[in-house]
């Protein structure tokens, strides 16, 4: 798993990234010649800090501001400024072609594949369990030490659990590691190469690489541009924004901070949780196991892609109910019909949720909570400073749980409790898509009949996604503490509960 919360060179540029961008479209001016200047400003001085040339860096450096614009990479082949179409991309719209994640090739560290290697700790044991467990017989000795015939070898791991002395290691590219779609590969120059057909834009290859060479498209540029020319702008940020921008930031002072930045006004999108799990629950009750053999929960969009597109035959049984983003989205847009609405969250899947046809129309833009740091920092937002206290107190404790792993199928269990107390309800959760594509084998091989499963693409959950700045198990304990100082506990007993078919 990605280590969050440790502020590594590869997360300082990334965050300098998202500042400056922020900054010049706050600041405005030509932005031709301002953008060409980042670079320098980033990667100051004449002498290399991080690569082996200045130079290297600060090509890299341009590649990600041109992400975080939503431009694409530029042709190593070609010359062109790292200016190329930015007065295109000064709108206050949505701005970005696929693909959403990307790899800057000149970055990328051409890491090697899987492979499985004996270390310098190898003692030549009298009991050699490496050499005989191998079922290849790929193991022998040299030297005094084991040695491991690679074209033999089928990267089994079982001389790696045998081995008394750790002495035999696995050896893997980071990203494609991380990856749980098998959706990199190497170029023929080594390098990473994603097949974005089996991409489903979860995020985790970009937090994994030590190198930096991944990064994803952003649009805090046009919503910079959106706020600077009126109108309303809410802010719909997800459940697990809690404790994401530091102590100093209380959820009490989430409204005010973001008003800092130029926001109307902010939403939970723990309210459209809870209008999620109002209907996951009706569907479970209505379709399970009469007409359907179990019923998938919806609101992570990378798990249910992965789920629908290698188990085609069981797409009926993930929930057709909207996402917790596109509810709390549509529910602004009718109380506020000329707003925009920005989801602000921990998820850079939720950017292609947002880009399909049936939604762009309720969300306007995606942002990951690192990308709102970048504008935080931009506007040098103080959070000592005198900003007001605000509740946000209309979510349930269920929604605000959606954050977390587990806490989408115990909303809706509860819920279905709730509507049916007789009823009996057995749960299956799964974090990563290695592991929700095995409960998903489980489900079709009929041992999770009658079941409510709940995916979640991050390990952790959304608390885990690629745009958060905390470390897991740090952010799930803050999510449960602010869950629990909740009113009102079960999604039935909502404020909104009585909208949610309205939404649909």
């Amino acid at each position: 798993m990605a280590t969050r919360g440790v502020h590594s060179p590869v997360t300082e540029i990334r965050r300098k990234v998202f500042t400056e961008v922020a900054r010049l479209a706050y600041e405005g001016g030509d932005y031709s010649h301002n953008i060409e200047e980042v670079p320098y400003k980033i990667i100051p001085g004449e002498r290399a800090t991080y690569r082996d040339s200045i130079f290297l860096e600060r090509a890299i450096v341009g590649e990600r501001l041109r992400l975080a614009i939503g431009l694409p990479l530029r042709s190593v082949e070609q010359h062109a400024p790292v200016s190329d179409g930015i007065v295109e991309s000064a709108i206050a719209e949505k701005y970005y072609d696929p693909p959403l994640v990307n790899v800057i090739k000149f970055a990328c560290n051409a890491c090697p594949e899987k492979s499985v290697h004996v270390t310098e700790m190898c003692q030549n044991c009298l009991d050699h369990p490496c050499r005989q467990v191998c079922p290849k017989h790929a193991i022998s000795e040299e030297n005094g030490k084991s040695v491991i015939d690679q074209d033999a070898c089928i990267k089994c791991g079982r001389c790696i659990s045998v081995c008394p002395y750790h002495a035999i290691i696995k050896v893997e590219r980071p990203c494609a590691a991380a990856c749980g779609m098998n959706a990199i590969s190497s170029d023929e120059y080594g390098r990473a190469t994603i097949d974005h057909n089996k991409c489903v834009s979860c995020g985790q290859c970009l937090v994994s690489c030590p190198f930096g060479a991944i990064a994803d498209k952003g649009q805090i540029f046009q919503v910079v541009h959106a706020i600077m020319q009126g109108g309303e702008i809410y802010a719909a940020v997800a459940p697990a924004f809690v404790g994401q921008f530091g102590p100093k930031m209380t959820p009490e002072k989430l409204r005010g901070a973001l008003q800092k930045l130029g926001f109307t006004d902010v939403e939970e999108v723990a309210v459209g949780a809870d209008l999620c799990t109002i209907e996951e629950a009706h569907d479970f009750l209505e379709n399970v196991p009469d007409k359907l053999p179990f019923l998938a929960t919806s609101c992570c969009p990378a798990w249910s892609v992965m789920a629908k597109k290698e188990f085609p035959e069981y797409a009926k049984c993930i929930s057709m109910a909207l996402t917790p983003m596109v509810l709390t989205a549509r529910r602004l847009k009718k109380e506020h019909p000329n707003c925009k609405v920005v989801f602000v969250g921990p998820c850079a899947a939720k950017k292609l949720e947002a880009s399909r046809r049936s939604i762009r129309s309720d969300v306007d833009f995606v942002l990951t909570f690192e990308e709102i740091m970048g504008m935080f920092e931009a506007k040098n937002v103080d959070f000592n400073a005198d900003i007001p206290d605000s509740d946000l107190n209309k979510a349930t404790a269920a929604g605000r749980g959606f954050a977390v792993s587990g806490g989408v199928a115990d909303a809706v269990v509860k819920a279905i409790k709730k509507l049916d107390p007789d009823r009996e309800v057995k749960v299956r959760a799964a974090q990563g898509l290695n592991e929700c594509r095995q409960m998903m084998r489980l489900a079709k091989a009929g041992k999770l009949n009658g079941y409510l499963l709940e995916g979640m693409a991050c390990p952790g959950g959304c608390v885990a996604g690629a745009g958060t700045l905390e470390p897991v198990t740090k952010a799930t304990a803050l999510v449960n503490v602010y869950k629990n100082k909740a009113d009102k506990k079960n999604a039935l007993d909502s404020q909104y509960s009585d909208i949610a078919d309205k939404l649909n």
